[in-house]
């Protein structure tokens, strides 16, 4: 069902929707391209023919230049897009029809099935999640919303709060392995890049959903095009009771909130302009989340409000290609240790401003093709309770406080990258320059190299080395209250890592796999020592060293008009871990995880699509009582029949069918069957 797939230097397919696209990471100025072929008879196109010069067209020439660029040109994972993109990295893509069929209602639920990624829930449907790729966690990974990075510095535990639906959502696009030289910080272990578009044609639609656990939703989508010009707009609100209560018998995993995206495009022969603004405003009972031995709380809370806006350009004539970016986003967080009694404890504040502009463009040489460009980007946090003492406080709205600390740091990057390419093989070799204001960091330079070769038309071979960085978040160096201390002096983390692999592709059936090796250096973790019982914290701290190794393998086949994917990812870490120390994430990782897809036609407009995970973590947690347990392996499936008609689909999902209790993180254990149905009505 979901495509693991190997980009950047291997040409990808992907189902078409519509005559435009936007390529993997669009705002990087690369253009998508995406391929008519269906989903069952998913190819590879050889564009060998093509030429790797940009394609320039005229009014009269535009439809046929384009078609030939929808039908050759795939999307890459480079700075610059590649005519001929052999496999060098492994990327998962999630499309249009994978998002349809999904037993999901959040981006944090769909990304369950993409193998090399670790969705830690503490509350379903995206009440709150940890998102991990390869081992890493939450605070390791880049989130982009277009190509924009909407990475919270605070924290990466509200980072799914995205203001967009699923059903606005043409693809997820996941990056595994270091991305420094393509992303810059933050990128240390990958990526996941959320792709939306305007629609191509004037039309609405409304979707209502209503299932277990009081929960319900509404959302609508309106979208106007004249040609050059498109605008949409779209709204939700979704809520539910939780599955659980307090011992005071309240309840305490419930959520409610409401969400709002607008995006808008322009496009001539000259250039391409596009631009969002969208806001998510949540609250949700936080149960026992953040609980330790020491502080027993099972009833916190936690609201959070973000703001999202960008303008993005990119030119499509000269020798120069150019692709500026301009973006703000702002993230408001309240946290109640204690649901509604701030007299117990005072509620955190923190709000969150980043803004960033950036530059990316590429030119064709006889040497191949070069790009270059830069970032700059200024985060800054005024809180209650996180940073250093503000020369000048700030009224905190709707409350009798103000925030009276903070931190502020800018971070400024430049990468320069080059790209050979030969018949059989390709060659992309850069690096970034990063400086951070913060701790008068040095101007330090983080090289990575492509190399694939394809021996033949079916089969592509591809070897990589990358390097990477992250600036510690503000919660990792200033968090210090019941039960945790935040160390404001931890280095950022880097990473090395090596990767290997292998892709066939034949016409109904194609298989993958990588091998890869990541060394990591200053490591950040919330770690606990046991041994000190009622005295026991969680600090922030620096790892020495960790070294992960790790296998994937994938394999999708069709028959007929049913689809059938399987995919398995192994990871062994060596760290050594002292006694009675307990790891919140670092040393918490999936060491096996199975994905298993199905997608079945019953009938003509009946469709029953079946998903199934097994996964075991390595790690443990620590219970009320100050007792280690160890996390338990756990097998889940999920079920959803969809009927389809011209104007209107009706459906039924249930997730975990068979009702295992099980434990993602620490203390929360998951609810059981959860059962949704919906109707959703296109005008």
């Amino acid at each position: 069902m979901y495509k693991p797939n190997f980009i950047k230097r291997q040409v990808l397919v992907f189902r078409h929707f519509g005559n435009k696209g936007y390529s993997l990471f669009a705002c990087l100025g690369r253009e998508v391209v995406c391929s008519v072929l269906s989903v069952a008879t998913l190819t590879y196109a050889s564009a060998e023919s093509v030429s790797t010069n940009p394609v320039v067209t005229d009014s009269a020439s535009m439809t046929t230049a384009r078609e030939m660029m929808l039908e050759e040109v795939s999307v890459t994972g480079s700075r610059a897009p590649l005519t001929k993109s052999q496999a060098a990295r492994m990327v998962t893509v999630l499309d249009r029809a994978d998002i349809a069929q999904a037993p999901v209602q959040s981006v944090n639920d769909l990304l369950k099935y993409a193998v090399g990624v670790d969705v830690r829930q503490r509350g379903p449907i995206g009440a709150q999640t940890d998102i991990s790729i390869r081992g890493g966690t939450s605070d390791q990974i880049i989130l982009l919303l277009n190509g924009i990075n909407i990475c919270d510095p605070q924290t990466g535990h509200n980072a799914m709060d995205l203001p967009v639906d699923l059903s606005e959502i043409v693809r997820i696009e996941v990056l595994e392995g270091p991305a420094g030289r393509i992303y810059g910080t933050s990128s240390l272990v990958g990526a996941i890049n959320i792709v939306t578009r305007a629609a191509q044609q004037t039309s609405a639609n409304v979707n209502l959903e209503g299932g277990s656990y009081g929960y319900g939703k509404i959302s609508g989508r309106a979208s106007l095009s004249d040609g050059r010009w498109a605008n949409q707009v779209s709204a939700g609100y979704s809520r539910s009771d939780g599955w659980s209560r307090c011992k005071a018998g309240s309840l305490n995993t419930d959520f409610s909130g409401a969400k709002g995206f607008y995006q808008g495009q322009y496009e001539d022969e000259d250039v391409r302009l596009h631009w969002h603004l969208g806001i998510a405003d949540k609250g949700w009972g936080s149960s026992t989340f953040y609980a330790s031995p020491k502080w027993k709380a099972d009833n916190q809370y936690e609201h959070t409000t973000k703001l999202y806006s960008a303008i993005q350009g990119e030119t499509k004539v000269g020798k120069v290609h150019f692709a500026p970016s301009i973006y703000w986003n702002q993230n408001r967080d309240r946290y109640e240790g204690y649901r509604n009694e701030p007299e117990k404890m005072k509620f955190n504040y923190n709000r969150t401003d980043v803004y960033g502009v950036s530059l990316s463009s590429y030119f064709d040489w006889k040497a191949g093709r070069t790009a270059f460009g830069a970032e700059v980007r200024n985060e800054d946090l005024v809180s209650g309770n996180l940073g250093e003492p503000l020369a000048q406080t700030h009224h905190i709205k709707g409350t009798d406080r103000d925030y009276t600390l903070g931190v502020n740091r800018t971070n400024i990057s430049g990468y320069l990258e080059h790209n050979l390419l030969l018949k059989n093989f390709t060659l992309s070799a850069g690096l970034v320059a990063v400086k951070n204001t913060w701790s008068n960091m040095n101007m330090t330079i983080y090289p990575g190299a492509d190399i694939s070769y394809r021996p033949s038309e079916h089969l592509t071979l591809h070897a990589s080395y990358n390097t990477s960085l992250r600036m510690p978040s503000f919660t990792e160096m200033y968090y210090k209250l019941q039960g945790y201390s935040a160390d404001p002096h931890l280095k950022p983390e880097e990473m090395q890592a090596v990767e290997l692999g292998a892709n066939g592709q034949w016409s109904m059936f194609n298989v993958q796999c990588a091998l890869w090796y990541h060394h990591g250096k200053n490591m950040i973790d919330w770690i606990m020592d046991t041994s000190k019982g009622d005295e026991a914290v969680w600090q922030s701290v620096n790892h020495t060293k960790i070294n992960s190794l790790g296998l994937e393998f994938g394999t999708r086949f069709s028959i007929h008009s049913s689809l059938f994917t399987l995919h398995y990812s192994y990871i062994h870490q060596d760290k050594e871990q002292e006694a009675n120390i307990v790891s919140q994430y670092a040393l918490e990782y999936l060491r096996h995880k199975l994905v298993a897809n199905a997608r079945l036609p019953l009938m003509k407009r009946l469709t029953l699509g079946l998903n199934f995970r097994w996964q075991d973590r390595v790690g443990s947690y620590t219970d009320f009582e100050g007792q280690s347990i160890e996390y338990k392996p756990y097998a889940l499936l999920d079920a959803r029949l969809t009927y389809t008609h011209d104007k209107w689909k009706l459906y039924l999902e249930a997730n975990n069918v068979f009702d295992k209790r099980y434990h993602d993180y620490g203390l929360v254990e998951q609810p059981g069957r959860w059962i949704i149905a919906g109707l959703g009505i296109n005008i």
